[in-house]
């Protein structure tokens, strides 16, 4: 079973998430691939609690999608939130951009 976060995105939480290094480069890791905990630890180098913390933020965010397979939990990157979340920072303050009125034509279409 797989978790999404199907919330509307909240433009500061988002930014917040984004805004650590340590988040980003878990955010990368876990683009097109589901990795455990134990997994992102030993490619970042960072320590298992911090990796769990930012893992939280990125939760809670929905910029990671959750999938439990019996005593392991895997993450992977929420890409269409994410884009969805650019999308609105793209309406918020460059309204008038040509490529931000393609993007809102996109989110309505959803």
């Amino acid at each position: 079973m797989t978790k999404k976060m199907k919330s509307a995105p909240d433009a500061v939480v988002f930014a917040k998430a984004i805004a650590d290094e340590t988040r980003q480069r878990i955010m990368k890791l876990c683009c097109c691939c589901r990795l455990t905990v134990s997994e992102i630890t030993e490619q970042i180098g960072v320590s298992q609690p911090t990796v769990s913390h930012h893992l939280a933020i990125l939760r809670d965010a929905g910029l990671v999608n959750i999938e439990r397979k019996g005593r392991e939990t895997y993450y992977s990157l929420n890409c269409e939130h994410l884009t969805v979340c650019c999308g609105q920072l793209m309406l918020t303050f460059a309204p008038d951009e040509s490529v931000t009125r393609q993007v809102q034509r996109q989110l309505q279409r959803h």
